[in-house]
């Protein structure tokens, strides 16, 4: 299981060079992504995905639970209170329920795509005053060993922790 932590970098500059030193720790690329203002020429770093920026995980998950726990209620609703001539079973529950569970995934993951990600909230103000955010999901033994490392050779870099409530990839 991965684990996500989070720096503050004063600029570009720094960021090249943690970037290529992470590499030669043998981090993966895909697991290293920066966040800057827009407009800011970040070069050949990664950027951070949509689903990195906003919280459509979050809304994807939320819509497949009420969107199916809605459907499944209608179906109930029509098993009980059939409609004139229309004769139905369980099945037409499980049926409303994967529907309900369909259209609440695409809606909320309308919606949530364009909500800016709780969990970077609290670098917002730094990243308008023109600092760079890099995310690194690291293997949980290997956390400290990469902070140590990247701290101990850019000392103006500022470690934010790791993500207390969720894995970066469950």
């Amino acid at each position: 299981m991965r684990r996500r932590l989070y720096f503050m970098l004063p600029g570009v500059k720094l960021a090249h060079q943690i970037f290529k030193e992470l590499l030669l720790e043998r981090v993966e690329e895909r697991y290293i992504h920066f966040l800057a203002r827009d407009g800011t020429e970040l070069g050949d770093l990664p950027e951070a995905t949509l689903l990195q920026k906003s919280d459509a995980r979050h809304g994807l998950g939320v819509g497949l639970i009420v969107g199916g726990f809605t459907g499944a209620i209608a179906g109930v609703f029509v098993l009980f209170f059939p409609p004139d001539g229309l004769v139905t079973g369980y099945g037409g529950v499980l049926v409303l329920g994967v529907l309900g569970a369909i259209m609440g995934v695409w809606a909320s993951g309308m919606i949530a795509a364009d909500v800016p990600n709780t969990h970077l909230e609290k670098f917002e103000k730094d990243i308008r005053d023109g600092k760079i955010l890099m995310m690194v999901d690291l293997p949980k033994e290997r956390m400290k060993e990469i902070s140590d490392s990247i701290h101990k050779h850019h000392p103006k870099s500022v470690e934010r922790g790791p993500d207390p409530t969720i894995p970066a990839f469950p």
